[in-house]
């Protein structure tokens, strides 16, 4: 244990990490290729109503004849 004085206070260490390879430039195009194939797989409701629309109907087919 230490000696208490009274007055001073204990500080934090200062945390300086400069990553070796980091490139922001390829960092800013991978997180907006990211964003962009994101938005193409997102489906909406619509279209999931009507993939379930279209199914029942070739079930429906295939069960009538």
């Amino acid at each position: 244990m230490g000696i208490f004085i009274p007055g001073k206070r204990a500080t934090h260490r200062r945390f300086a990490y400069e990553p070796r390879f980091y490139d922001p430039e390829r960092e800013e195009k991978l997180k907006r290729r990211i964003r962009i194939k994101s938005k193409v797989q997102r489906r909406g409701p619509a279209k999931s109503v009507f993939l379930l629309a279209l199914v029942m109907l070739a079930a429906w087919i295939y069960l009538t004849l």
